[in-house]
């Protein structure tokens, strides 16, 4: 069982190919590379890392849930494409009493418009873009003072 001390960093659709998916956009960083990164990272911070990705909705939803279950301390949410499109995710977030914060390599609002509007933002504690695999980073440091 996870403690307070437990934040969770989820992905999802399409960033299983990150380093080679559009690296002009996304960069070279394999998510096994950020993974890695984020890990030693929690670890100097005394925190537990439970880091995922699916191509799945509803894989997202379960680990939103279970992040409630485990008394996780936070959320870190890429949720890809998903981001623009679902309302489960929104619902999901709104219905568990963990701050998620909402992640994006790229900056959704410099992109095409249908990337414009987060269904995810209005229920995210925070929302950090644009900033390529920092914003990983800068969401681990922020999550890490909830």
């Amino acid at each position: 069982m996870a403690d307070r001390n437990t934040i969770y960093v989820l992905n999802g659709p399409n960033l299983n190919l990150l380093g080679t998916r559009e690296p002009e956009i996304y960069g070279s960083d394999t998510l096994d590379d950020i993974a890695k990164a984020l890990s030693d990272k929690a670890d100097t911070m005394n925190i537990d890392l439970e880091v995922r990705q699916s191509n799945h909705e509803g894989h997202l939803v379960d680990w939103l849930q279970e992040a409630m279950n485990e008394n996780a301390q936070a959320v870190i949410l890429n949720a890809g494409a998903l981001t623009h499109t679902s309302v489960a995710l929104h619902d999901a977030i709104k219905g568990i009493d963990v701050p998620v914060i909402e992640v994006h390599i790229s900056n959704p609002a410099a992109r095409e418009e249908f990337r414009h509007k987060s269904l995810v933002a209005p229920v995210a504690k925070g929302t950090i873009c644009g900033l390529g695999v920092m914003g990983y980073h800068l969401a681990l440091d922020a999550a890490a003072t909830f």
